[in-house]
């Protein structure tokens, strides 16, 4: 709707996940290091945390994105499965094709077969569970037990998981702590500073066709980090929004009062990914709603000179401040 006005090829703030858009923040570019290191090693467990919105599905697929042709991968999205479910979304990843009624036990040496079948072409085979968090605990037993099967030189798979931090609590109860003893590479990703979330709004901007003067001010940016806490799913509303305000007052750039707009617009989706409860969220003043409040405090001072002279009034201001 707004590209034409702001010179935009394609909409720069959307919220899946496209890796065209990927910024190399240090948290990010860290991360995604580790993920490659540590994969290329052979480590069995690999774990990455981080709140609602930090960017762990689009790590997730950057990370698919760099693997070369000697691995083979299978992804879970959804990992709110029984131990059995989780058998077959593996399988079916692995390219086999077994009846939904198959036994447990049996789907299990299927996957062993087709493990030790890739290996033997020389391949590595990497599982990524993307809302790790929201695996049961028996599942997550099931999934150890996947990568129970081995060589006597390496692990036939080896397994990514991305949550947020309700995924190392789970890892905590006893019954997964063999799990969380077998994770040798761990990395938590950290919200965006002030720079971070200034380049961010640069980069998605050129991605998505800008070549002008800055379409966001410095002060709409600081409200931006502020209102978003530096996380890039309430960055891309907010930003996105932000530029919704600005075209529909026809205006050039994005002033940080269309960035106020914006956040006026979401408080239920920021509370969310704050994980605060917005029954009654908190509300600003209206112009003259604070116009009276001065003026109530300015008859008030008026009166207390009036009654005990100017020492006692200021005696009193001073104590409201304390």
């Amino acid at each position: 709707m707004y590209l034409q006005h702001f010179g935009l090829e394609e909409a720069p703030f959307q919220l899946t996940p496209d890796t065209e858009f990927f910024f190399n923040y240090a948290s990010h570019r860290e991360a995604l290091q580790v993920l490659t290191l540590a994969v290329a090693n052979g480590e069995g467990f690999l774990k990455v945390t981080g709140e609602v919105g930090t960017g762990k599905t689009l790590l997730c697929r950057m990370l698919l994105n760099t693997l070369g042709e000697e691995y083979a991968t299978a992804y879970i999205p959804n990992p709110r499965l029984e131990p059995n479910e989780l058998y077959h979304a593996v399988a079916d990843e692995l390219g086999l094709r077994l009846r939904a009624n198959t036994r447990p036990h049996r789907v299990l040496d299927c996957i062993g077969k087709r493990l030790i079948e890739l290996a033997d072409q020389g391949r590595r085979v990497l599982l990524l569970v993307d809302e790790a968090q929201a695996m049961p605990l028996d599942t997550l037993e099931a999934l150890r037990l996947i990568t129970n099967l081995e060589t006597e030189k390496r692990k036939l798979l080896q397994v990514v998981l991305f949550g947020q931090s309700e995924l190392n609590e789970h890892l905590a109860a006893p019954s997964t702590r063999q799990i969380l003893q077998r994770i040798t590479f761990s990395y938590r990703l950290r919200p965006m500073d002030r720079e971070g979330v200034s380049g961010y709004v640069s980069h998605r901007l050129a991605v998505a066709g800008h070549n002008g003067p800055a379409l966001f001010r410095s002060g709409a940016l600081k409200e931006l980090h502020r209102a978003s806490g530096g996380i890039p799913r309430l960055v891309n509303t907010l930003a996105n929004k932000a530029l919704m305000a600005a075209y529909g007052r026809g205006d050039p750039v994005v002033q940080r009062k269309h960035v106020r707009q914006a956040y006026a617009d979401s408080l239920e989706q920021v509370a969310a990914t704050e994980g605060r409860s917005m029954e009654h969220p908190p509300r600003r003043l209206s112009a003259y709603a604070f116009a009276g409040l001065v003026l109530v405090s300015a008859l008030g001072l008026l009166e207390l000179v009036r009654r005990g002279g100017l020492n006692t009034a200021l005696a009193r201001l001073l104590e409201w401040f304390a």
